[in-house]
């Protein structure tokens, strides 16, 4: 009780608390991960100090037995440290007496403990201190009997040709270098007019005078030989090549310590990254300051963060990581208020990052905001305020909003929207927050958000919704798509690929009575029992229609109709394909309870949806499926997590629960199987196999931790001693 009222003090007063009354937090949130357990690596700085353009995140390689502990930006090389006591080289993980473990991991920090040689022990920290400046902290403690000569190599390494030394900064210690960084990427390339930087400097240094340094064309194996040379050779020396300047690879720093038995000392690196036309000077003045910065705060910052998410028991090691890294995953994501929104939002991946998924907020991304709001509910409510701040006067809600403003890709003449999670959202950020402000703002905005799909996404007012002219990426499921797509090899163009408009469209009429009956919720709690009354009135006209025309007795499953006469058929095609979308259902609550027991046993039938890792999007018996994952936007079979959770959800509303239980069990096998090989979150899973190739570290993966905290739903309270 009193370690909760503390936490409530530190929130509101952070100097409240210290680091002893904060033991408890720190002993549940220890991870002791090898290199083999489900771990996430991918770290980025803190919100507060981090800025959408310049951005670095970095991945961490703490288990490839071929690499030093290595970390990695996207398109901005690696940082490493290669180790030499008494003339050993120890170069890589495999040769290390005892190979690193991460005792803590947060979403910009990570402390790492290893033995690279027999009683030379490192305590390593990560640290991402801003989208500018990341550093390598190394507490190095000699446990033999004896003396030992440390030595180490910090080394920047770049992998393509463009890295030049501009100089040695001998007043600062530091490597002054220049670079270019390409926009190009292979799923959606970065915009050169938004301000992403191209041509790049780079402040390398330590935190005291370094021995030698140097810079090298080649790679490690060429390094090993030059600090490896023959004591005896006439060409053997204990300096590096003190290069000042010209085209390298890689530059190395040295540093040397002779430890007696029992001591210890620091070697600390750290790398500075800014656009050559910006000052060179502030970019120093950053660097500097972590040179002798103390991290304990900052450690204790995150137990801070942490320590509002639900202490729940865990039945493995592996659900702990993944509930860890789920909550990492949305947080290391999250960028201040900057450009045209005055609240906080996400990006889809800070690290690897790409075109389409930097700047704006979507709302079936912003699904990930139901396990976000537990670790922190004023920031999540902030990311719903995004779109609410620049939600059009007629109510619309455009596909993408963000610090670029609204974007609504006008197709035909129309606006385009995306798939109305809205109040959904938003009622769940309420459970957790509290905040009746928010949800009678959330509520007002529902409401424009929802007349206006039903104004302009009904355009027969039948009753039952189509998507609009540019459904391909209003209705979230891309391209690979059995019911909307024509042909099955996409050769088409959009227009006429695409046939959702055409369609009265089971997902879009499930999410609006999905949505409906959430303003009805909103409506109660907030007194409006009249408005309240109305809108749960609408979703059982609407479920109503649902079951009139999209339940087809023979195949005991919901499609989407032709929108000229509600059959089957568009012109020739068949839309009964079975797909995920007609368990949403559920998640609805608009199926009776026969037609729900009639979608669990399809659900359940492990020749269609009981897949190894969960339930994919088409049905493993449709001529369409395929399982692999070989490249974005999939939805002819793989797995999709947030929606196998909206799978979940609907069977815990019907009472299924054992099977809920069960397919959470799927969904954690799946991104077990994947932390254990790659150590990433990816946006889409095979249901079959395990190798996979589309965009890694996607953010609704953070729905993983509401999974958890669902299936542990007696214990919702904080972290509590």
């Amino acid at each position: 009780m009193i370690l909760r009222i503390m936490i409530i003090l530190c929130v509101a007063f952070p100097w409240v608390l210290n680091s002893q009354n904060l033991k408890p937090v720190e002993d549940y949130l220890r991870l002791d991960a090898t290199g083999d357990d489900p771990l996430y690596t991918t770290y980025a700085a803190a919100m507060k100090r981090s800025k959408l353009y310049g951005d670095n995140a970095y991945k961490i390689d703490y288990y490839s037995d071929n690499l030093p502990v290595t970390y990695s930006s996207d398109q901005s090389g690696s940082m490493f440290c290669i180790w030499k006591v008494d003339e050993v080289v120890i170069r890589s993980i495999g040769e290390y007496f005892k190979k690193p473990v991460v005792i803590f991991s947060f979403p910009d920090l990570a402390i790492l403990e290893y033995e690279p040689f027999r009683g030379i022990r490192v305590r390593e920290t990560f640290f991402v201190y801003s989208s500018a400046v990341a550093m390598v902290d190394m507490e190095v403690r000699n446990l033999d009997e004896i003396p030992h000569e440390i030595v180490a190599y910090p080394i920047l390494e770049l992998g393509n040709d463009s890295l030049e030394i501009i100089g040695y900064d001998s007043l600062h210690q530091s490597y002054i270098l220049h670079r270019n960084e390409s926009l190009y990427r292979l799923i959606s390339s970065l915009k050169p007019e938004y301000g992403y930087p191209t041509r790049v400097r780079d402040i390398f240094t330590t935190n005291r005078k370094n021995d030698s340094y140097g810079g090298y064309m080649g790679n490690m194996a060429g390094f090993y030989t030059q600090i490896k040379t023959d004591y005896y050779s006439p060409y053997h020396s204990d300096k590096l090549n003190v290069l000042h300047s010209g085209y390298v690879d890689y530059t190395a720093i040295q540093l040397k310590k002779r430890l007696r038995s029992g001591e210890r000392t620091n070697f600390r690196y750290i790398r500075g990254i800014q656009a050559q036309s910006e000052d060179i000077g502030l970019l120093q003045e950053e660097v500097g300051r972590m040179k002798e910065i103390h991290l304990r705060s900052f450690v204790d910052d995150n137990l801070i963060l942490f320590s509002r998410i639900p202490r729940i028991r865990f039945k493995s090691s592996d659900e702990k990581l993944i509930y860890i890294g789920a909550f990492n995953l949305a947080r290391g994501s999250m960028y201040p208020p900057t450009g045209k929104t005055t609240h906080n939002f996400y990006v889809f991946s800070r690290n690897p990052l790409w075109g389409w998924g930097h700047g704006h907020q979507v709302l079936h991304e912003s699904l990930s905001m139901l396990s976000y709001v537990y670790m922190d509910p004023k920031s999540a409510e902030g990311s719903q305020r995004v779109y609410m701040e620049q939600q059009r006067e007629d109510g619309l809600i455009a596909y993408r909003h963000g610090p670029r403003g609204l974007q609504d890709y006008p197709h035909k003449k129309m606006a385009t929207t995306s798939a109305p999670f809205f109040s959904w959202i938003n009622w769940e950020i309420f459970q957790v927050s509290k905040d009746k402000t928010f949800l009678e703002d959330a509520y007002n905005s529902g409401t424009r958000y929802i007349n206006w799909i039903i104004a302009n996404r009904d355009t027969d007012q039948d009753g039952t919704f189509e998507w609009g002219p540019y459904g391909l990426i209003e209705n979230v499921r891309d391209w690979y798509n059995a019911v909307f797509q024509v042909s099955a090899e996409r050769y088409l163009d959009v227009d006429k690929e695409d046939i959702s408009d055409e369609l009265e469209c089971l997902d879009l009429t499930l999410m609006v009575i999905k949505e409906e009956r959430t303003l009805a919720k909103m409506a109660k709690t907030l007194g409006k029992q009249d408005e309240a009354r109305i809108w749960l009135e609408k979703a059982e006209k609407t479920s109503q229609l649902v079951n009139e025309r999209m339940w087809d007795d023979s195949t005991g499953f919901y499609y989407s109709v032709n929108r000229d006469d509600h059959g089957w058929y568009f012109m020739t095609r068949d839309l009964r394909r079975l797909e995920i979308i007609g368990f949403l259902a559920l998640w609805a609550e608009a199926a009776s309870t026969d037609r729900a027991a009639q979608l669990v046993k399809t659900l359940s039938d492990t020749t269609k949806f009981w897949r190894r890792y969960g339930v994919p999007t088409l049905a493993a018996d449709d001529p369409w499926y395929s399982p692999n994952v070989d490249y974005c936007c999939k939805w002819n079979g793989p797995v999709w997590l947030l929606w196998d959770y909206m799978v979940y959800d609907g069977l815990r509303n019907y009472g299924y629960d054992s099977l809920a239980h069960q397919l959470a069990g799927k969904m954690v096998d799946c991104v077990v199987t994947q932390l254990k090989k790659n150590h990433n979150f990816w946006e889409s899973y095979s249901p079959d196999n395990e190798t996979l190739n589309s965009p890694s570290n996607y953010i609704w993966d953070a729905i993983m931790a509401k999974v958890l905290i669902e299936e542990n739903s007696d214990q919702k309270s904080g972290i509590r001693d």
